[in-house]
């Protein structure tokens, strides 16, 4: 039975007649795909990915897994094409998730002139070229009584870079509030079990950059990084790659756009874990 996703933070969201993914319980989410060369670029992405013997094993679990396409009737109740997916989050009850957008330059040097025009003023208008990326959802579970902290769409999109080093606080935090979040400086209570050690966030973006800094297949504009963990005596933190619309050939030239970004946001959650380290061993004052 197809429902709408509980735990989507970005994206076309399904429901009143709008077009948008759906899962069902066999651990599988449905992108329909979208009009024009999009939907297309993101169907032949996967299936050159998933055929490509140049990506070594250890990445390809960045990835989620590709069932092929079909033609179903979508949340609009009408029939249309979908990619079939892994769905990310169906084996976790209540997943803090966070979605950032890598690359000062989200559009791909074939894009049209109106689409472009329309990328820059996004690009200048966040945080994209100033740090290399942008938030675009956050969702962080609190607990079963104040349930999750989830902040509006607008207010990620004109944050800062002070406010995006806030956020990146916030998700690794419990003194948040259900709404608008807490007033106090996040705790970071879980900076460790999620950005750090040897299976942490951190470790899995360096691991990322390492493979960036050789690949030279693809070129991933407009790519996102979803951050995901459950919050508990084992966090289980992950990272994916999602939304490949607008991925191009690399040519044999390394994707400096995306590796850019990576490096930024490796950067601000590195600053973060140290920060937190110095002000718990009595370093730096509170």
């Amino acid at each position: 039975m197809f429902k709408i996703p509980d735990h989507q933070v970005a994206g076309h969201v399904a429901g009143a007649g709008k077009l948008g993914p759906l899962v069902d319980d066999s651990g599988r989410f449905y992108k329909p795909l979208q009009d024009g060369q999009r939907g297309t670029e993101e169907v032949s992405f996967y299936e050159s990915f998933s055929s490509n013997t140049q990506i070594p094993e250890k990445i390809r679990k960045f990835f989620p897994i590709f069932y092929g396409t079909k033609i179903m009737k979508a949340s609009t109740g009408i029939e249309h094409p979908h990619i079939i997916l892994q769905d990310l989050v169906s084996s976790r009850l209540s997943p803090s998730l966070m979605d950032i957008k890598i690359g000062a330059r989200t559009w791909a040097p074939e894009a049209s002139e109106e689409y472009i025009t329309k990328c820059l003023k996004k690009d200048r208008e966040s945080t994209s070229v100033s740090l290399g990326y942008r938030l675009s959802g956050l969702r962080v579970f609190i607990g079963d009584e104040l349930g999750f902290y989830k902040p509006e769409r607008d207010v990620m999109r004109k944050a800062g870079p002070d406010d995006v080093r806030l956020f990146l606080m916030k998700f690794v935090s419990s003194n948040l509030e259900s709404e608008s979040g807490s007033e106090s400086k996040p705790d970071c209570s879980l900076v460790a079990s999620v950005y750090g050690g040897d299976n942490g966030i951190l470790s899995q973006l360096l691991e990322l950059k390492a493979w960036f800094e050789d690949q030279t297949v693809y070129h991933f504009y407009a790519c996102s990084l979803l951050f995901m963990f459950e919050k508990g005596l084992t966090s289980n933190p992950e990272v994916k790659l999602i939304d490949f619309a607008h991925v191009e050939e690399g040519k044999g030239v390394i994707d400096h756009n995306f590796l850019g970004g990576l490096c930024s946001l490796i950067k601000f959650i590195s600053d973060i874990l140290s920060d937190t380290n110095d002000l718990k061993n009595g370093l730096i004052e509170p």
